[in-house]
This record gives C-alpha cells, sequence and structure tokens, in this order.
C-alpha cells in the first residue's frame, strides 16, 4: 500500500514566519504551531529591501538570530509542521541573509530554522 502523504518537516520561527499574512501570501493558507525554543542563539534586526518580502509583511527590519557561545542565551519562537513544498516556498521568502541549519530545540525536537548566512 503507498500512501500520497507528504512527509512533514519542523520548521522553527521567531519573526515574520509567524504573521498569519506572511503565512497565507507563502503557503495559502495559516499554519498551526506550537511554542518552542531555540539555544544557544541571540537575536539581531536585518534591513529588508527585497519589495515582495517587504509587501508581505509590511516591516522595514526582520529579526536575525546568529549562534552565541553561550546555551543560556534562547529565542523564543513557534514551531511548525510544514511540507517540503512549503518548505521550499519559505526559502523562496527568506533574503540572501539567512541560510537554513537543522537545530535542537529546548523541547527535544529537531527543527529547520533561519540564521545569518
Amino acid at each position: 500500500m503507498t500512501h500520497d502523504i507528504e512527509q512533514a518537516v519542523l520548521l522553527f520561527s521567531y519573526g515574520t514566519l509567524q504573521d498569519k499574512a506572511v503565512q497565507l501570501s507563502n503557503f495559502g493558507r495559516e499554519l498551526k504551531g506550537r511554542p518552542d525554543t531555540l539555544p544557544g542563539y541571540t537575536q539581531q534586526l536585518v534591513e529588508i529591501t527585497d519589495p515582495a518580502v517587504l509587501a508581505a509583511s509590511g516591516k522595514t527590519h526582520h529579526p536575525i538570530v546568529l549562534e552565541s557561545a553561550n546555551l543560556q542565551d534562547e529565542i523564543a519562537g513557534t514551531v511548525f509542521e510544514i511540507t517540503q513544498q512549503e518548505l521550499i516556498a519559505a526559502d523562496a521568502y527568506e533574503v540572501a541573509d539567512y541560510k537554513r541549519v537543522s537545530v535542537a530545540l529546548k523541547s527535544g525536537s529537531r527543527a529547520w530554522v533561519y540564521v545569518r548566512a
């Protein structure tokens, strides 16, 4: 028996991917998520100049995270279960300042997250 159900992936968001309008414009649906925390990272802001991203988020500066040497540093956010296709859409939404990496969250889940490139 074969299944056409696509393998879900976890995506941790601490920024605009948590916004309903951004989700609707990128994924065509509102995502369901749960709170989680990313240990060992600190947050800064990055200026956004991409017109499509500006239009979707309505913000000129987005948060961006980078790894710190201190596991006491934590970033609060939301873990979303998305499809591979939606992950590709998220890749397209994120500007060149970001890269996608796999991380261990405080809950023990492994998820993709966008960090400073």
